[in-house]
C-alpha cells in the first residue's frame, strides 16, 4: 500500500490515526512479520457478484465456512498474536451473521483495531451505529465510477450505486472515517479524479486505489489491465491530486507499489531525498510482509491476492506458528526480490523495496508466477542514472 498523500505532501488523515505520524524521514513501524494486518474473508458469500472479485464471491456462492465457535478461537488468537489491526472484508462481511459475534468479542481488547471493507449496500443507519458502538475505526466502501450504470454493471446489480452512497453517509453519520474504494482499470482510470472529488463531496476522509488485479473472476479482466504509459500517466494526476485535496482526504494506492517509486523519483530532489522515500515505502509491506488473509474455510494466505498458496490453516494450526519467518510456505513472500527472475525486475536495483508487484499479473502476462509485472511503468535505467547523477 503506497500512502500516495503522505508522499506528496506529508500529511494524512485515517492512516496517522491509525499509525500515528510517519513520513519519508519516520517510516512507519505499524506492523512487523509477527504482527501483521489481517484481512479477515469472514464469508465467501456476497449479495453482489462483482467482476473482479478475487474470491468470485456471490449470492448463491455455497462453500464450507467455519462455524461460531471457530471464528472466535480464531479471534482469540489474533488477540494473543498482537497484530494492530483486523480489515473484515470477503465476500460482503455483512451476509454472515456471526461476524457481529467475532466483531463483539474483538472490541473488547485494545488492538487490534477494527475496520471494514465493505461493497456499501447493506449499511443502513442502524448497522453504522451498531459498528459504530464496537468502536470500528474505519470503513472503507467500493465506488467503482462516479456514473452509476458503469459501477453498477461492474458490481453486477442494479442499483448498487445509490446504495452504496447512502451506506457511506450513513457512515459518516455514525460518525465513523469512511473512505472510498475503487478497483482501476484502462477503462476508468482516467475517471480517477472525479472519483476523488466525489470521495471529497461525501465528506469521506481517503480514497484507495487497487489496480486490477488478475485473481478470480479479475482473470476474465486481464484485456482491462493498465499498460505501463496509462500508469505513468494515472500517477502524475495523483501526485496533483493529492496536493489538491490535502488535509480533506489521503489517496493510498494498493497493488502497485512500483508506482511509489514511480513518484520517489518525481518527488526527490536528491538521492537522500529518493532513499528516505524509498525507505517508507519499503516499511508498507506486502502480501506476507507485515499483512496475512484468512479465508472464510480457516486457510491463511499471504494476503487476498494470492489465492493459490496457502501458508498454514487454522482448523490445525496456530497463528503464531503460521505467521512464523520459519514457517516454509510463508519464507519466499519474506523475501520477494530474491526469487524474482523476469528480465526486468530481476536487474531492477529496487527491487527489494517494490517487491516485483503482482504475482498473478506476472504469471498471465509471462507464465511464470517469478517475472516480471506487466503494469510496472518503471524506466530502470533511467533511474539508476538519477541515483548515479544526484547522489554524492
Amino acid at each position: 500500500m503506497i500512502p500516495v498523500t503522505v508522499m506528496v505532501t506529508g500529511k494524512g488523515t485515517v492512516s496517522k490515526r491509525l499509525k500515528g505520524e510517519y513520513g519519508k524521514t519516520k517510516p512507519s513501524s505499524f506492523t512487523d512479520i509477527m504482527k501483521p494486518v489481517i484481512f479477515w474473508n469472514i464469508t465467501y458469500k456476497c449479495n453482489l457478484q462483482c467482476r473482479h472479485c478475487y474470491m468470485r464471491s456471490g449470492p448463491w456462492v455455497n462453500y464450507p465456512e467455519l462455524n461460531k465457535g471457530e471464528l472466535l478461537h480464531i479471534a482469540s488468537q489474533i488477540v494473543e498474536q498482537g497484530s494492530p489491526l483486523i480489515v473484515f472484508t470477503g465476500g460482503e462481511p455483512l451476509v454472515k451473521e456471526e461476524f457481529w459475534d467475532v466483531a463483539k468479542y474483538l472490541s473488547h481488547y485494545r488492538r487490534p483495531a477494527l475496520s471494514l471493507s465493505s461493497n456499501g449496500t447493506l449499511i443502513t443507519g442502524k448497522v453504522a451505529y451498531a459498528l459504530a458502538d464496537l468502536g470500528f475505526k474505519y470503513v472503507g466502501i467500493s465506488i467503482d465510477s462516479v456514473d452509476p450504470s458503469r459501477h453498477d454493471d461492474f458490481r453486477g446489480m442494479k442499483g448498487a450505486y445509490e446504495k452504496a452512497i447512502e451506506g457511506i453517509r450513513n457512515v459518516i453519520d455514525a460518525e465513523i472515517p469512511v473512505g472510498v474504494r475503487a478497483t482501476i482499470t484502462a477503462s476508468n482510470y482516467r475517471e480517477t479524479g472525479r472519483i476523488v472529488d466525489l470521495a471529497y463531496r461525501l465528506g469521506a476522509s481517503r480514497v484507495s486505489l487497487y489496480l486490477l488485479d488478475t485473481v478470480g473472476r479479475g482473470l476474465e479482466l486481464r484485456r482491462e489491465l493498465p499498460t505501463p504509459r496509462m500508469v505513468a500517466e494515472w500517477a502524475d494526476n495523483l501526485i496533483e491530486l493529492a496536493r489538491e485535496y490535502q488535509g480533506s482526504l489521503e489517496i493510498l494506492v494498493v497493488r502497485g507499489n512500483f508506482v511509489g517509486i514511480y513518484m520517489a523519483w518525481k518527488l526527490a530532489s536528491s538521492k537522500e531525498e529518493f532513499m528516505e522515500y524509498l525507505s517508507l515505502i519499503e516499511a508498507q509491506g506486502d502480501c506476507g510482509r507485515k499483512t496475512a488473509s484468512i479465508y472464510p474455510d480457516g486457510t491463511v494466505r499471504p494476503c487476498q491476492f494470492i489465492d493459490h498458496v496457502v501458508i498454514g490453516d487454522l482448523r490445525k494450526d496456530r497463528l503464531r506458528d503460521i505467521l512464523n519467518a520459519n514457517n516454509p510456505r510463508l519464507r519466499p513472500f519474506l523475501n520477494v526480490s530474491k526469487h524474482l527472475r523476469g528480465p526486468k525486475c530481476s536487474m531492477c536495483p529496487f527491487k527489494h523495496v517494490c517487491g516485483g508487484g503482482s504475482r498473478n499479473r506476472a504469471y498471465i502476462a509471462n507464465g511464470d508466477y517469478w517475472g516480471d509485472d506487466p503494469l510496472c511503468p518503471l524506466d530502470v535505467k533511467l533511474l539508476s542514472k538519477f541515483i548515479g547523477d544526484t547522489g554524492s
